[in-house]
């Protein structure tokens, strides 16, 4: 029963934290989105860099981008939630039931992770992440080695 409930918490925690973002973006929509249009912009980076290839500058792909994070994230509320609610009307049920009423759930935090992991790590974190390194260059600073926490990473794992 104890590991039911810390699954039924742990995905309404979700559902509540997704539906706030969500929420957020739709009542204060230009804050967000000027953050969006500068990350896909990549203005920060200088106009010669080889990686400037990437930047995203149509305003109406700005738009696009900023809607499709917004649906996800909505989507994501929606299906936690269900899962969350189907899972507490399975608590006390036979292992199978409690199985199905997971779905709604599992369906909705793998669109979260897809977000989270394909859109804002992989795309706009390799985006940010060249912005700073332009703007380190240009004040003169020596730059991290672009693998520093991930062989960090590796080596804390490597000890347990």
């Amino acid at each position: 029963m104890i590991v039911r409930l810390a699954k039924i918490a742990c995905v309404a925690a979700l559902a509540l934290f997704v539906a706030l973002v969500a929420l957020g973006n739709v009542t204060d929509y230009w804050t967000n989105f000027a953050f969006v249009a500068q990350v896909l912009d990549m203005d920060g980076v200088l106009a010669d860099a080889a990686i400037s290839w990437r930047a995203a500058t149509s305003p109406a792909l700005h738009q696009l981008a900023y809607l499709a994070i917004i649906t996800t994230e909505i989507a994501v509320a929606a299906l936690t939630t269900f899962g969350a609610v189907a899972m507490i009307r399975a608590l006390r049920a036979a292992g199978q039931a409690f199985q199905r009423a997971k779905n709604p759930a599992i369906l909705g935090l793998a669109l979260g992770f897809l977000l989270f992991e394909g859109g804002f790590i992989a795309i706009a974190g390799g985006m940010v992440r060249h912005v700073a390194r332009a703007r380190r260059r240009r004040r003169g600073e020596r730059l991290p080695h672009r693998d520093h926490h991930a062989r960090r990473i590796d080596f804390r794992l490597a000890e347990r």
